[in-house]
C-alpha cells in the first residue's frame, strides 16, 4: 500500500485506526473492473406532491401516502429483498430495480449495472408504467426537480427511517440547510466504474472539475421555498453549505500523489454524524438501538480495533455527502433531478468524457495541474454570474463543445424569472 501524505497521521487531531484505514483501501480495491466490465449506476429521486392543485408534499404514512404506493408495489418486487424499519416497509428490489426513500420521502429509483441511454430508458419506462397509475389512484404524482416546487422544508415530515432521525438531530443543529437538503431536494447521480487506482483518482478529480459546469447545463430548480430561484446552482448549493467537513471537494484531491489511502484517512477522520452498529456485536450489545448519534467521535471510537466488515465499510462510506462520492465505483453526484430525456442525454456525455479514452485523456490533459482553489472559483463563477461566467477561463459555450453537450443549449433554461420555461 502507498504510503499516505499524512504518515502517522500526526497532522489530524482525531486519528483513524491503520486497520480501519486498511479496510477501507481493500474496498476500494475490490472495485476496481476491467474496461469490458465497465457500465453505469444511474439514481433519480423523486419529489411527491399533491394532485388537489396545491403540489403539497405526500407523508410517508396515511391511506394516500408513500407506505400506500410502496404496498402496492411489493407484488411487482423481490418479496425477499424488501427493506423494512421498525415494521415499516421502506424500500423494494428486484434485478436491475432499487425503490428507496429519502428523509422527506422522496422516491429514488435506482437502475444499473446499465450500458448506454438505451437501458437505462428501458428500465425507467418500466418503473414509471408501473408506479405512476398507483401514485395516481392514491391522488399524488413523482415529478422531477431539484427542490420541491411548493411550500417550504418545514411542512415535509421525515420518514420512519431511524438513520434518518438521528441525522434530522445533527443537521437540524448546524443550520437550515440539512433540513432542506432532507426534505425538499431531489438529485439524479449517475455512478461510474474504474480500472484502479490511478483510474479511479483521475475520474474523481475530472468529475470534481465539470460537474458544476454540467450541473449549470442541467439545472432544474425553477423554485425556491414558494418563490422564483434566483440562483442556478440551488441545489449544489444547499449541499455546500450542509456540513462542510462531509460535502464540497474532497481535501487534498488535486494534489500530488492523492490516493485511495488518502481519502479513506479524510473519511475515518471526520466525525460520524450517524453510527450504524447493526452488524458490530462489540458495540451493539451496549446499544437499545443500532443507530445513535456521534458529536465528537471518528470511527475509530466507536468501531472495534479490528478491520470492518463490509457493513461498517459500507455505512463509513454513506456519511460523507462529497460532490464526486467513492464507493466501490465512482458516484457523480452534481445533478438536480432530472425528467428521462434530459437524464439519458446525461449519461450518454458522461459516457463520452469518461469512457471514450481519447476524450477522458484529452480532458485530463486540458486540466492537468487544476488546484481546488480554481474549482472553488468555477464553482462560485457559475453560481454568481449563471450564463456569463466563465469557469477554468472559457465561456460556456466552449464548454459545450468541450464536453460533448452543444446540444444542451436548447433544452436547458435560460430565464430564471419565468418558472414556466422548466421543462416539466
Amino acid at each position: 500500500m502507498r504510503k499516505s501524505r499524512g504518515v502517522g497521521y500526526a497532522h489530524l487531531l482525531t486519528v483513524p485506526n491503520p486497520k480501519h484505514v486498511a479496510s477501507l483501501v481493500r474496498y476500494f480495491e475490490h472495485g476496481a473492473k476491467s474496461a469490458a466490465d465497465q457500465g453505469f449506476g444511474v439514481e433519480i429521486e423523486h419529489l411527491p406532491v399533491r394532485n388537489d392543485g396545491t403540489d403539497a408534499p405526500v407523508p410517508y404514512e396515511g391511506e394516500t401516502g408513500i407506505a400506500a404506493l410502496l404496498k402496492e408495489l411489493e407484488p411487482l418486487y423481490d418479496g425477499d429483498k424488501e427493506y423494512r424499519e421498525d415494521g415499516f416497509l421502506v424500500g423494494l428490489s428486484r434485478p436491475g430495480c432499487v425503490v428507496s426513500l429519502e428523509p422527506g420521502s422522496q422516491v429514488e429509483c435506482s437502475l444499473g449495472v446499465l450500458r448506454d441511454r438505451n437501458e437505462f430508458e428501458s428500465l425507467y419506462r418500466g418503473f414509471r408504467s408501473q408506479v405512476d397509475p398507483i401514485a395516481e389512484r392514491l391522488g399524488f404524482r413523482l415529478v422531477e426537480y431539484g427542490y420541491r416546487p411548493a411550500g417550504s422544508f418545514r411542512d415535509v415530515h421525515v420518514n420512519p427511517k431511524e438513520r434518518y432521525d438521528v441525522m434530522n438531530t445533527y443537521l437540524g443543529r448546524i443550520g437550515q440547510c440539512g433540513p432542506m437538503m432532507m426534505r425538499s431536494t431531489a438529485s439524479t447521480q449517475v455512478s461510474i466504474d474504474y480500472r484502479d487506482e490511478r483510474d479511479a483518482v483521475a475520474k474523481i478529480r475530472l468529475g470534481t472539475a465539470i460537474g458544476p459546469i454540467l450541473a449549470y447545463f442541467f439545472r432544474n430548480t425553477p423554485i425556491f421555498e414558494d418563490q422564483v430561484n434566483t440562483l442556478p446552482l440551488r441545489r449544489q448549493r444547499i449541499w455546500d453549505w450542509l456540513d462542510v467537513q462531509r460535502t464540497g471537494l474532497i481535501p487534498g484531491l488535486y494534489e500530488e500523489g492523492f490516493g485511495w489511502e488518502d481519502y479513506a484517512v479524510d473519511l475515518l477522520s471526520t466525525p460520524l454524524m450517524v453510527a450504524d452498529v447493526s452488524q458490530t456485536p462489540e458495540v451493539r450489545d451496549r446499544h437499545e438501538k443500532p443507530f445513535f448519534i456521534c458529536w465528537h467521535e471518528n470511527a475509530a471510537e466507536i468501531y472495534p480495533d479490528r478491520s470492518l466488515n463490509e457493513h461498517e465499510v459500507a455505512h463509513i462510506l454513506t456519511t460523507h455527502f462529497n460532490d464526486v462520492r467513492l464507493k466501490n465505483y465512482i458516484e457523480l453526484r452534481h445533478w438536480d433531478s432530472l425528467p428521462q430525456e434530459r437524464a439519458g442525454r446525461l449519461l450518454e456525455i458522461i459516457s463520452h468524457d469518461f469512457y471514450d479514452p481519447g476524450q477522458l485523456a484529452r480532458l485530463e490533459s486540458l486540466f492537468s495541474g487544476l488546484t481546488e482553489e480554481e474549482v472553488l472559483l468555477a464553482k462560485a463563477d457559475l453560481q454568481v454570474h449563471g450564463a456569463q461566467a466563465r469557469p477554468y477561463g472559457r465561456s460556456l459555450d466552449s464548454w459545450r463543445e468541450i464536453l460533448g453537450a452543444a446540444d444542451t443549449l436548447g433544452t436547458v433554461p435560460g430565464d430564471f424569472a419565468n418558472p414556466d420555461c422548466f421543462q416539466k
